[in-house]
C-alpha cells in the first residue's frame, strides 16, 4: 500500500481532575482512557527498510553532525534506510556519570547537544539524508530527564517523589536521572509538545523510544495520535513484555530474550532446539497485524556492556547476522558493525570508533540486498511466516522456509562448532537455486544436507 501524508484528526478525551504526585504505575495503568480510531498505517517506507543505529559521539574523530555526514553516501552504498539517531539532546551535569555523561540524561528536550554541533547542523543533516532516500528517527527519553533539567525547577511536581516528598530516580543503578510522573496531565502535555516539535521543525520521521516498558501505554496511544497528525511516522518501542504498546502506538519491539538466546548458543549454553521453541511457542497476541520486532546482534547497550560481538558469538557472528536478516522482524546495524567493530566503546567517555577497515560491509551489503531483493524476508504483513522444518539435528540445525506471494527461501544453519550431515524434512517437491553459491537443490520428502560448523546456505524456489 502507497501510503501518502496525511492528517489523521482524532480527539483525545481525558477524563479526570488532576491528581497529585504519586509514584506512577508502570507500564500499563493509567486513570485516562485515549480514544484512537484505527491501528498504526504502516509508511510504505518500512516494509523491506533495515535500521541503522548512529552514535555520533563515537562516529568520527570531531563526533559532530557534520562529520557523521560525509558518512551518508557510504551508508546509501550498503543499502541501510532508517538511521536511528542516539539522543541528540545536552546532556544534564549534575550527577553526570563520567566526563561527558550519558546520552540518556536529557537537559533540555527541545535542545541540541552543543558536543554534536547547532540546531541548523542537525537539520541539514536530516535533510541531506532525505535527499539521499533515508529516513532519520531519534532516541526519545520520555521516563525520566537529567538533574538539572528546567522541568525540575519549574515543576518539581511532574517527578515521582518517595514518601519525605524527595524527587527520586528510577532505580538506584541510574542516579544521574530523575524519575517522571505520568500521572501529571501537564507533563504529559509539555512530552507530547517536545516530540512533536522535533516532527515538525526538525521534519524527522519518528523515534525509537527509550524504556518504553517505564511509561503508560495510553500516553504513547495518545503522543502517536498527535503524531500521525503531523506525517506517516515509524516507532521503535525498548520493551518486549507489553504487547499492547505495539496496538496503537509502535510498529516495532526488542527480542532480547532471542538476542540472549543467540550468544547463548553461540557459547554452547543453549541449543537449537532453544531456539525452535521459541518460535513454537512465539505468542500469537505478541505482535498485532502489521506490527513486528527488532532483530539484532549488537546495539549500543550490547557492546558497551555486555562485549563485542567476537566476545559474545565468536565464530558463530556471521551466522546469527544472517539469521537476524533471514527471521521475521527489522534487522538492526549498529555503527561500526560493518567494520567489524571489536571494542567495547566507552559510554560516558570519547572513544571513536574505528574505520580504517570495513571487514564486514560487503557481507552486511549482500544481507541487505537479500531483504530487500526477496518479498519474503519483508517486515510485517510484507513478509513471509516462518516455517520450522524437522530435523534429525534438531539440537544443532535451524532450518526454515519463508514464503510471500511467488518468493519462498529455504535457509539452512548449522549453530554448531562441528560439521554435520542432517536429513530435513519436506512436504512438497521443490527445486531451489543457491542464492549465494552455484548450486541447485531438488528436495523430496527427505533431504540430506550437508553443513560446516557455522555455515549456512540459502536458497530461493525456482
Amino acid at each position: 500500500m502507497q501510503l501518502k501524508a496525511f492528517k489523521l484528526f482524532s480527539i483525545l478525551f481525558v477524563a479526570g481532575a488532576l491528581v497529585s504526585c504519586q509514584p506512577k504505575t508502570k507500564p500499563e495503568s493509567s486513570q485516562e482512557q485515549v480514544i484512537t480510531g484505527q491501528q498504526l498505517p504502516n509508511p510504505d517506507w518500512v516494509k523491506d527498510a533495515v535500521l541503522y543505529e548512529v552514535n555520533i559521539r563515537q562516529y568520527t574523530p570531531e563526533g559532530t553532525f557534520k562529520a557523521f555526514a560525509e558518512h551518508l553516501p557510504r551508508l546509501k552504498d550498503l543499502g541501510v534506510d532508517i538511521l536511528w539517531i542516539m539522543p541528540i539532546h545536552p546532556i544534564s551535569e549534575k550527577n553526570r556519570k563520567g566526563t561527558l555523561g550519558s546520552y540518556y540524561a536529557v537537559k533540555d528536550y527541545k535542545g541540541i547537544n552543543p558536543e554534536f554541533g547547532t540546531m541548523a547542523d542537525f537539520k541539514n543533516l536530516v535533510s541531506e539524508a532525505h535527499d539521499l532516500g533515508f529516513k532519520v528517527i531519534i532516541d526519545w527519553v520520555a521516563n525520566h530527564t537529567g538533574w538539572d533539567n528546567q522541568w525540575i525547577f519549574d515543576h518539581p511536581e511532574w517527578y515521582t517523589k518517595d514518601s519525605t516528598g524527595a524527587i527520586i530516580a528510577p532505580n538506584p543503578d541510574w542516579s544521574d536521572i530523575a524519575d517522571l510522573n505520568f500521572d501529571v496531565q501537564p507533563m504529559r502535555r509539555a512530552m507530547i509538545d517536545a516530540m512533536d516539535f522535533w516532527l515538525e521543525e526538525a521534519n524527522i520521521d519518528g523515534f525509537r523510544c527509550d524504556v518504553a516498558w517505564g511509561v503508560p501505554q495510553d500516553f504513547w496511544e495518545e503522543a502517536r495520535a498527535s503524531f500521525d497528525s503531523i506525517k506517516p511516522i515509524y516507532m521503535l518501542a525498548e520493551d518486549e513484555d507489553h504487547p499492547g504498546l505495539l496496538k496503537y502506538a509502535f510498529e516495532s519491539n526488542y527480542t532480547w530474550k532471542l538476542h540472549h538466546m543467540m550468544n547463548a548458543v553461540a557459547k554452547g549454553e543453549q541449543t537449537v532446539q532453544d531456539l525452535r521453541n521459541y518460535f513454537i511457542e512465539m505468542d500469537e497476541e505478541q505482535y498485532t497485524p502489521g506490527s513486528f520486532p527488532m532483530q539484532f546482534i549488537t546495539n549500543h547497550d550490547e557492546n558497551s556492556w555486555a562485549g563485542t560481538v567476537n566476545q559474545r558469538m565468536g565464530d558463530a557472528a556471521d551466522a546469527f547476522a544472517v539469521f537476524s536478516f533471514t527471521v521475521p522482524g527489522i534487522p538492526l546495524i549498529y555503527s561500526g558493525q560493518e567494520a567489524g567493530l571489536d571494542k567495547q566503546l566507552a559510554f560516558f567517555e570519547k572513544d571513536e570508533i574505528d574505520w580504517s577497515k570495513l571487514d564486514k560491509s560487503d557481507f552486511y551489503r549482500r544481507l541487505i540486498e537479500l531483504k530487500k531483493t526477496n518479498e519474503a524476508l519483508w517486515n510485517g504483513l510484507d513478509g513471509g511466516d516462518l516455517k520450522l522444518l524437522n530435523t534429525n539435528h534438531n539440537d544443532q540445525v535451524f532450518a526454515f522456509t519463508r514464503e510471500k506471494n511467488a518468493n519462498k527461501l529455504l535457509i539452512i544453519m548449522n549453530f554448531s562448532d562441528h560439521p554435520v550431515v542432517s536429513d530435513i524434512e519436506f512436504d512438497v517437491r521443490e527445486e531451489y537455486d543457491g542464492i549465494w553459491e552455484d548450486s541447485k537443490l531438488v528436495v523430496e520428502e527427505k533431504e540430506s544436507i550437508e553443513l560446516q560448523a557455522w555455515e549456512y546456505k540459502i536458497y530461493r524456489r525456482l
